[in-house]
């Protein structure tokens, strides 16, 4: 049990499952509990509910959309739950301030970058 407690845990919101795929294989594998969600409806109950270190938002999620679930999550309890933003548009850096996340990332990504700024993320800002 305690082991469990002490490890780090993601949440990763993005409509594309291969995506979901390989962030959960890289992460999980680099020791995270990740849980990965197709939607970001309800979001501050979803974070609420699993409680996670870091938070990873794409940009073009159904329904509310990226930048919407990561302004509902700065205005909630949980603010303080670092954002790493994640989209394919070239302008992401600006929909990561945009969104109040505290960094993103580019897609395509490479997974040892991935790795790098997740736990560099925690380190900075959790």
């Amino acid at each position: 049990m305690t082991a469990a407690k002490s490890q780090k845990k993601i949440a990763i919101f993005d409509d594309d499952d291969d995506i979901l795929a390989i962030c959960e294989y890289v992460l999980s594998e680099d020791g995270w509990e990740v849980r990965t969600f197709l939607e970001c409806d309800n979001v501050v109950e979803t974070v609420e509910a699993f409680s996670p270190d870091v938070i990873i938002m794409d940009n073009w999620i159904p329904k509310i959309g990226g930048i919407e679930a990561t302004r509902q999550l700065k205005a909630s309890a949980y603010n303080q739950i670092p954002v790493i933003y994640f989209s394919a548009n070239r302008d992401v850096k600006q929909l990561a301030e945009q969104a109040g996340a505290e960094t993103f990332l580019a897609k395509p990504f490479d997974v040892e970058l991935l790795k790098q700024l997740v736990n560099d993320t925690v380190a900075r800002f959790g």
